[in-house]
């Protein structure tokens, strides 16, 4: 994406921006009322910080509650493929997280086909067969350390304990069988994936349900962990310059435990067991290069079990959880 100007993000943004990513649909009333500040000041801040930050809010799905898999899709490009191919992969509703990475030369992206057949066409028909795409490894998600509707803004540390524990929605059920959407859910699913904040008036003439009937539906689905809302921002206003993506080689024996230490690591954004040489995928941002370095040595080097670290650093990211052309 490209590089916007911002201003310096001052303490009450950090808190708007970490509640946000606690409870996203939380009413600009409650957000005010629990950081101690007026309505109109929350909404002016949220306002501002769509423009300075890049600040979206979506209602994310949870696909393992739908019985589907999740990828991370790596492609090796000719130099003159590799931003065409990206921004093709952005505009399917299936992708996110998509970067340029390796020089220009690989594009690496979040894949949630919502059925085999679709990752299959996918994955051994459509990207192998693309001109100038020289190569494509898959490698699928098994089990998530850190992520989903937790991310890097839970470790701002903006908020404090009470702060935090007040907007923190009600825990979701256990995982069960895998949850049937019907035509309404898919229908409300598909206008909170492009604004999480929608209102539920709006909501309900988009769907053509009733303000109850979208309420209930969206208490539901939110129970039953299908839906959760994420935080799209830049990472400049916070900071943060190096964004990376690590693909650790790890002893199967230590697998739990490595994961669970990258989970409690404050550089983490997410950490997931993944199929491949490399057995653990992680996502970091670190202030610089330097500090990525200290990370990789100071708090990687150490974990027990790590055999190999592979460290793709983000050259240009295409898209987040939304593609928006021209940012």
């Amino acid at each position: 994406m490209a590089a916007r100007a911002f201003d310096p993000l001052d303490p009450l943004d950090l808190k708007l921006l970490q509640a946000l990513q606690v409870d996203g649909r939380a009413p600009f009333s409650r957000l005010a009322e629990v950081l101690g500040v007026s309505d109109q000041t929350v909404a002016r801040r949220y306002r501002r910080l769509r423009t300075t930050a890049g600040l979206r809010v979506l209602g994310m799905t949870d696909g393992s509650r739908l019985g589907r898999q999740s990828w991370i899709v790596r492609l090796r490009c000719t130099p003159d493929a590799a931003e065409q191919l990206a921004d093709a992969l952005a505009r399917r509703p299936d992708t996110s997280y998509i970067d340029l990475i390796s020089g220009g030369t690989e594009v690496m992206c979040a894949m949630k086909p919502r059925s085999g057949q679709e990752r299959d066409e996918l994955l051994f028909d459509r990207l192998p067969r693309t001109p100038r795409v020289i190569s494509v490894s898959a490698h699928c998600l098994l089990h998530s350390y850190y992520g989903g509707p937790l991310g890097w803004l839970n470790k701002l540390r903006a908020l404090d304990a009470e702060e935090e524990a007040a907007l923190t929605p009600p825990p979701v059920e256990a995982a069960g069988d895998p949850v049937v959407l019907d035509a309404d859910d898919e229908a409300l699913l598909a206008v909170l994936r492009r604004d999480g904040r929608t209102p539920l008036t709006e909501l309900g003439t988009s769907t053509g349900q009733t303000e109850s009937a979208v309420r209930r539906r969206l208490d539901r689905l939110r129970s039953l962990g299908v839906l959760y809302f994420d935080v799209q921002h830049d990472h400049a206003p916070l900071g943060r310059a190096a964004d990376a993506m690590l693909w650790l080689t790890v002893a199967p024996s230590a697998l739990a435990d490595v994961g669970r230490a990258l989970a409690g690591h404050p550089e983490v954004g997410f950490a997931s067991a993944v199929t491949g040489q490399a057995n653990i995928v992680a996502a970091v941002l670190c202030r610089d290069t330097g500090a990525l370095y200290r990370y990789l040595s100071e708090r990687i080097g150490v974990l027990d079990g790590v055999q190999a670290v592979e460290t793709v650093l983000t050259l240009r990211q295409v898209k987040q959880l939304t593609y928006e052309p021209g940012r």
